[in-house]
């Protein structure tokens, strides 16, 4: 058990010898508890030099470890779900020494990416899609005439979405050759460890039961009373001492729950399995932090750490940080949970909802303090976004709080289920815009795009920390459809503004007055925008909503101006770039227009400032950028030679 994060790479020589797979598996299996000891120490150390997630690879060494040792990756699909977990995949996979760059720039994706490794076998991030994928995969190898192996891993967390149950559903059916693995890290179920559960566990994975199970059938086929008979015994058997009776109901073979930190047994029962045809379901039972004390006692508050600094000022080591240090500056994500108990002060009718994201949507404090007002409906956007609408039918106020990457799960029940019958609900759509080390599939690049084409829904963007609780006070009191989107992490410092003020729905600001070039900003790029204007004498609106647009602002600044700029931290295509230029379009206005946002590309890992720069939405890309275009549009024509 470690207590403290190892500031020094710790002595692995057995974890050394092992660059692949199949190095591993020319191991003795009494040799796999050594090497789990020192993958452990190793992903400790690795982490805290980069920071990044935490617990749930902890929980999953002697998993990885036993997977990798029975199956014959990566001919063998091993497909893992959202990707949290993969480190020590990483680490046995070839990309041992390359650890130091996970979740950095030109580095090391912190999810499972098919062009990084032949060995992720599909690229994940959003939850629950593992069991789909590995179904696909073992349905190929049918067509093809292929042995290979096909296994997902899925949390019991993903399990309650309902994707991963339609993929079950659909294995059974088609009786594909496939093993999931439930990896259950929650502690209230844990009891089922020991005693029975587990002495039963090791009958039904031994292959003489196995094989007594599979001729009986064969024999009592003749009978079918009997056969029926032995089937309901058995199922009840296994009713009275695990949970897998739905599973077996589904048509799934169902082992466990077993202890997923015991390799002998995880070994056993993975070979075992392996060698069933038809669908198989494993159920470990695993503590999420494993072997690192302060993640046991708390797995999810180090579902992430931050980097460690190897020493102090005196050149003492660290004690290991925290991993929830006080910020200078307030997340939106906070301000966000500050208004939400404030308005539920307010308004007893208020109903906060999350789809499992309580913690990332600074929904604490709020579920503590109003917990009959919070509803937390697990991995399920499609349903939290269809539960609002049905509260806001019966006269409740419903507020989703949802990252803008998980809203693009639950965009049909966004357009028919609330904007088509134009129910009063409030989106609070969090980690819009570039996310930075979580990488393209946490990006909210497209939610104004795919939002502003919606009728009845208003879109709020707001620039700084105090617009945000403002914007959110007035999109609230908005009779129908609303959302108002803003970014991850700590705002500019601004202060926030205690008394509510409803701004007016589809009114910007006049920041700066200039000449020549009006920058129409859209969101929290304001101070790049303000510090090129500053440089180029150039105007700033602040637009505050992206639907509806301010036209009469817009069009006040046209018959000033020669031509706009418009900035905003979302696709290019479709964003607000596209909708002023419509709007000029239909209205006869002739102006020159520069669209700044996200190009046509996806944005691997990195710091949010480093991606910006690459995008060109830093100050000096925003600049340069301008500068290019007056060039273009004054060669091109008298027309604009004012600019």
């Amino acid at each position: 058990m470690f207590n403290e994060i190892p500031l020094e790479k710790p002595a692995t020589p057995l974890l050394d010898t092992i660059n692949y797979p199949a190095e591993l598996r020319k191991l003795d299996e009494k040799q796999l508890p050594k090497l789990a000891e020192e993958l452990r120490a190793f992903l400790l150390y690795t982490v805290g030099r980069t920071g990044g997630h935490f617990g749930a690879g902890l929980g999953v060494v002697e998993l990885t470890i036993a997977l990798h040792y029975v199956m014959n990756t990566p001919e063998d699909r091993l497909v893992w779900d959202v990707g949290h977990q993969t480190y020590p995949h990483k680490i046995l996979t070839g990309r041992r020494e390359e650890m130091h760059s996970i979740r950095q720039l030109e580095g090391l994706s912190g999810f499972p990416k098919r062009g990084e490794s032949d060995y992720d076998t599909f690229g994940v991030g959003h939850s629950s899609t593992s069991i789909s994928a590995a179904l696909g995969m073992a349905m190929s190898n049918k067509y093809q005439e292929s042995n290979r192996k096909s296994v997902a891993v899925i949390g019991d967390g993903a399990m309650t979405a309902g994707m991963a149950f339609e993929a079950l559903n659909h294995a059974a059916h088609a009786k594909s050759d496939m093993l999931v693995v439930l990896n259950d890290n929650n502690m209230s179920i844990s009891k089922n460890v020991g005693g029975l559960a587990n002495y039963f566990s090791r009958i039904w994975a031994s292959k003489t039961y196995i094989a007594l199970r599979e001729g009986s059938k064969r024999v009592l086929t003749a009978i079918p009373q009997a056969r029926e008979f032995a089937r309901r015994t058995e199922e009840h058997m296994k009713g009275m001492v695990s949970p897998g009776t739905l599973f077996e109901e589904l048509g799934f073979y169902y082992v466990g729950p077993i202890d997923g930190h015991d390799l002998e047994r995880l070994v056993h029962d993975i070979r075992n399995l392996l060698e069933i045809p038809g669908p198989k379901l494993l159920h470990i039972i695993t503590s999420k932090g494993k072997g690192f004390g302060p993640a046991e006692n708390d797995p999810v508050g180090y579902h992430a750490l931050n980097k460690i600094e190897p020493k102090s000022q005196n050149g003492e080591k660290l004690v290991p940080v925290s991993p929830k240090p006080a910020p200078k500056k307030i997340k939106y994500q906070d301000i966000f949970g500050q208004w939400l108990c404030d308005m539920a002060a307010q308004d007893p009718k208020l109903v906060g909802i999350t789809p499992a994201m309580c913690e990332g949507s600074g929904m604490v404090d709020f579920a503590r303090l109003y917990p009959k007002q919070f509803q937390d409906v697990a991995i399920a956007e499609q349903h939290a976004v269809t539960l609002a609408a049905g509260l806001a039918c019966e006269k409740l106020k419903p507020v989703v709080a949802i990252y803008s990457t998980f809203l693009q799960r639950a965009y049909d029940q966004l357009i028919h289920d609330v904007a088509l019958q134009n129910l009063d609900v409030l989106f609070a759509i969090d980690r819009a815009g570039l996310v930075g080390e979580d990488g393209p599939t946490h990006s909210g690049s497209f939610d104004i795009s795919f939002l502003r084409c919606i009728p009845n829904l208003i879109l709020a963007t707001p620039s700084d920390e105090n617009e945000c609780r403002q914007l959110l006070f007035s999109a609230y009191h908005h009779n129908g459809p609303s959302a108002i989107r803003y970014p991850r992490g700590k705002g500019e410092g601004v202060e926030l503004q205690q008394d509510n003020q409803q701004f007016p729905v589809g009114k910007g600001r006049l920041l700066r007055q200039g000449r020549n070039l009006c920058i129409l900003n859209f969101g929290v790029l304001l101070p790049q925008a303000m510090a090129v204007a500053e440089k180029f004498n150039f105007s700033v609106c602040d637009m505050r909503w992206a639907k509806p647009l301010d036209e009469e602002l817009i069009f006040e600044q046209a018959a000033r101006h020669e031509g706009f700029v418009t900035l905003e931290e979302n696709a290019l295509a479709g964003g607000v770039g596209s909708a002023v230029m419509e709007l000029l379009a239909t209205n006869g206005i002739a102006k020159p227009l520069l669209p700044l946002g996200l190009p046509d590309a996806y944005y691997d890992q990195g710091k949010r400032s480093e991606l910006l720069a690459i995008a060109g939405l830093d100050e000096l890309g925003i600049g340069k950028k301008i500068g290019n275009w007056l060039d273009q549009v004054q060669a091109n024509g008298p027309q604009v030679s004012g600019l």
